[in-house]
């Protein structure tokens, strides 16, 4: 079942202490299957990547896919206690960065609630930022 959904989507990255706060607030289309939901909304100039359309794939509180398509692609897989190695596109170019995820808390439910993920980003191993995202439908 579908429904379209006001989302407010705050993220943040944070390198060597020095943190970075963006905040989107977009509608969108949340679909429900049972323990699995998936979560869709346009990307605008704010988060930089305009044009591009974002699904997140939410399964249970263990597993999320976050997919990018459009001016950018990119396939991110955040999976509690797993390293995954993930293609990540932006507009100055695509590489492989490695995400590892310590925390994914679902609370969606009846077509609402909230998703809290936060993760590490490395590149060849080596540190890159702790990110934090909170989408609230």
């Amino acid at each position: 079942m579908k429904k379209e959904v006001l989302i407010n989507l705050t993220s943040i990255q944070t390198i060597d202490k020095e943190s970075t706060k963006t905040e989107l607030i977009t509608s969108g289309i949340l679909e429900e299957n049972g323990d699995e939901y998936t979560i869709q909304y346009n990307e605008s100039e704010a988060t930089g990547f305009d044009g591009s359309t974002t699904i997140v794939k939410v399964k249970g509180d263990k597993l999320v896919s976050i997919i990018r398509k459009g001016k950018v692609a990119s396939e991110l897989t955040i999976e509690k206690g797993t390293k995954h190695h993930c293609h990540y596109g932006t507009p100055f170019g695509d590489f492989v960065v490695g995400i590892f995820a310590h925390s994914i808390i679902n609370e969606i439910k009846d077509f609402k609630g909230q998703l809290y993920l936060k993760y590490t980003i490395d590149i060849n191993s080596s540190y890159v930022s702790d990110n934090e995202i909170l989408i609230v439908i």
